[in-house]
């Protein structure tokens, strides 16, 4: 399922993977390079601390986390010459919190809500709050919108169970001896 949030007239990605919420990097990036957001999320992953959080996050989160690979990153990370591209990322440390996509309706890099609040406290503070307001707001409306469904469903269970129960009473039980009835159905 896809969603779509406007921070700062900037129109954003949200897709959901295994229940989590994934937040598009890409779309995020455009509050500050419009012509090559994925140049800002390859700058921003050559900081030994973006690396250090999403490799904390990752052992938080992934049981399949390279932690060897995250070790050797965390070495190169310090070099000038250090360079790492999400699907980078992902390959060498088997991440589930980044994820690279290519399609017609959803591409770019999308990361768990956690780590794109990250970045985009990098990009901006003030665009890191309308980014969480944003988020929170749709969150509420989609508790609201399951709410209602629940509400929905346990109306109709409601009326079927009627409908059953009055359909055994009429068709059922008439042909029941009054001891029987007694007995089975009230």
């Amino acid at each position: 399922m896809n969603n779509k949030i406007i921070v700062k007239n900037i129109k954003i990605s949200i897709i959901k993977v295994n229940n989590m919420d994934y937040i598009s990097l890409t779309d995020l990036a455009i509050y500050q390079n419009s012509k090559d957001p994925s140049f800002t999320i390859k700058n921003w992953l050559r900081k030994i601390s973006t690396i250090e959080y999403i490799g904390l996050w990752e052992q938080f989160n992934n049981d399949n986390f390279n932690l060897v690979e995250f070790d050797q990153i965390k070495k190169e990370c310090g070099r000038n010459s250090f360079s790492m591209s999400p699907s980078q990322w992902i390959r060498r440390t088997n991440s589930i919190g980044l994820i690279s996509k290519r399609g017609r309706y959803s591409f770019g890099t999308f990361a768990h809500s956690l780590i794109a609040f990250e970045f985009a406290s990098w990009l901006s503070p003030e665009f890191k709050l309308y980014l969480i307001n944003e988020f929170e707001r749709l969150k509420k409306l989609e508790a609201k919108s399951i709410q209602i469904e629940w509400d929905i469903g346990r109306e109709l269970s409601k009326i079927n169970y009627l409908i059953h129960t009055s359909a055994i009473e009429e068709i059922i039980v008439p042909i029941l001896t009054e001891k029987q009835k007694k007995s089975v159905y009230r």
